[in-house]
């Protein structure tokens, strides 16, 4: 037998996953690491942690498969956006925290940026808003916080890269420092339309293009990992941002094709083909994928806490042990309360797009309690994937595109395991949920990259053929019902963004 290596690095722990060329998962390795809050809306991690666990996940996937490296045909890697590292070019060594994409430090000067009119230049040019969800004025911030950080960087000593970009460089051993088309478009930093840096953007941050990393298609070439680190020289094959990674696992290849992925945060990206369309809700345009030179763009709405809440609910208020205890608690909520959890914990993502926003709870009686915490906390997500479903709607409407009937949505991630929310989904969208029968869809899209760039896996056509259904869930909620459940997330919104 042949095998991929998926390297699956992402915001709260990092997964290898060794698939045979029948794309089956052979062994599976995980690691978690520690967050940092220096401050509130604050959030760092540190770059060693994601290489060591990195590393040490493959090793111990090799290990528990028994396989041995010569059967690994190439490496797959796949990572969470936007979190931005800037290291030594010579040394390896970081200088500062990776800054990670949840991080709310750089909101005032956002604001700065909008006053000044530059939003219409960004979105045109990336495809994003101006946030500080994205990679550049993280940079930027480091530039200007870190002694001697700017000087050092026109000299060429630093390297920034988002972490796919870090891993590489230290897999080759500093032998390559790239990235791939799907990540550069989350750095606010590259044109999506002219598939290169901007140098007008890199010029308004004071940011030297020569810290960038080469930008190249999802599957190609990015050198080959040290062969002391794996027992052999592996080549580096496929590389794409996590959530275009699993859109790529889902087989969303045609347009009009809809996945969400619901991990720490819920990403939900519409397939638009070769054409960026350009949101009027608020909404991002992003690149899917590019392979042999053709990006293929999506609208992408990101959810910054779904996952994240189930997480608060555990070691925040410290009302549940385990993650799976939510969906028992949900069932036993009573059905007579009508609790809204907000979960702005770190701002509201789209449609809203405000950094500055907390979370909140509504509706609490004196008999609230675990379970109605562990329903609202679930429920918090399908309300926000219908706000993403319904702004892409829009978005397709307004520029002649879209299906006819109602999209189905292809759901992966940790929390599309739990019956009752991904029922509760379909309930709230009115519409089809579908569950793939392989849930780790990000590492294997990565993994279909890599393998298919050496010839061990199939063209994208048999591969979307290979996709298996699990289970689809079907609407069964009275449209009184979800009317009202709805009516009453959007007023607590708009309470929440009030206050």
């Amino acid at each position: 037998m042949k095998y991929v290596l998926a390297v699956d690095q992402g915001t709260t722990s990092t997964r290898a996953i060794l698939f045979d060329t029948a794309l089956k998962v052979v062994a599976t390795s995980q690691d978690e690491f520690d967050q940092h809050f220096p401050q509130s809306g604050w959030v760092e991690h540190v770059p060693e942690d994601l290489w060591a666990s990195s590393a040490g996940t493959c090793r111990a996937v090799i290990e528990r498969a028994g396989v041995d490296p010569r059967d690994i045909l190439s490496i797959g890697i796949t990572n969470q956006r936007e979190t931005t590292i800037v290291w030594d070019k010579t040394t390896g060594q970081p200088i500062h925290n990776a800054i990670v994409w949840q991080d709310r430090r750089t909101a005032a000067y956002c604001d700065t940026l909008r006053a000044a009119g530059h939003g219409d230049m960004f979105a045109d040019r990336t495809g994003l808003l101006i946030d500080p969800y994205f990679s550049a004025t993280k940079l930027k911030w480091i530039l200007d916080h870190v002694d001697g950080a700017r000087a050092r960087a026109r000299r060429g000593e630093l390297l920034f890269g988002t972490v796919d970009s870090f891993l590489i460089w230290k897999l080759t051993g500093g032998a390559v420092h790239a990235t791939d088309a799907t990540n550069a478009a989350r750095t606010m930093l590259y044109d999506i339309r002219k598939g290169r840096w901007s140098q007008t953007i890199c010029d308004l941050f004071d940011i030297p293009m020569q810290m960038l990393p080469e930008v190249r298609d999802s599957a190609d070439d990015f050198g080959t990992c040290r062969a002391d680190l794996f027992g052999r020289a592996i080549p580096i094959r496929g590389v794409a941002g996590d959530q275009q990674a699993a859109t790529i696992g889902q087989a969303c290849f045609q347009p009009g094709m809809l996945k969400a992925t619901y991990g720490t945060g819920c990403f939900a990206l519409l397939n638009t083909g070769a054409t960026p369309v350009q949101s009027n809700n608020r909404l991002l345009t992003t690149i899917a994928y590019q392979l042999n030179g053709q990006p293929t763009y999506a609208l992408e709405g990101s959810i910054f806490i779904a996952g994240a809440v189930v997480q608060w609910l555990r070691d925040g208020v410290q009302i549940i042990r385990a993650a799976s205890e939510t969906q028992g608690l949900a069932e036993q909520a009573d059905p007579t309360q009508n609790v809204v959890l907000v979960p702005a914990f770190t701002g509201l993502g789209a449609p809203y797009w405000n950094a500055e926003c907390r979370g909140a709870v509504f509706g609490l009686t004196r008999n609230s309690g675990p379970a109605e915490f562990a329903r609202a906390a679930l429920e918090s997500v399908a309300f926000q994937t219908r706000d993403l479903l319904e702004a892409m709607t829009s978005d397709l409407a307004g520029q002649g595109g879209g299906q006819q009937g109602k999209a189905i949505l292809r759901v992966d991630g940790g929390m599309s395991a739990s019956d009752w929310a991904m029922q509760f989904l379909a309930d709230m969208i009115n519409g089809p949920v579908d569950r793939p029968q392989i849930l780790e869809t990000t590492a294997l899209g990565v993994a279909w990259l890599a393998g298919m760039h050496v010839g061990a896996m199939p063209g994208q056509e048999e591969f979307a053929r290979h996709w298996a259904l699990e289970r689809e869930f079907q609407p069964q909620m009275d449209p009184a019902l979800r009317d009202q459940k709805y009516a009453a997330w959007r007023r607590a919104v708009d309470a929440t963004l009030g206050f």
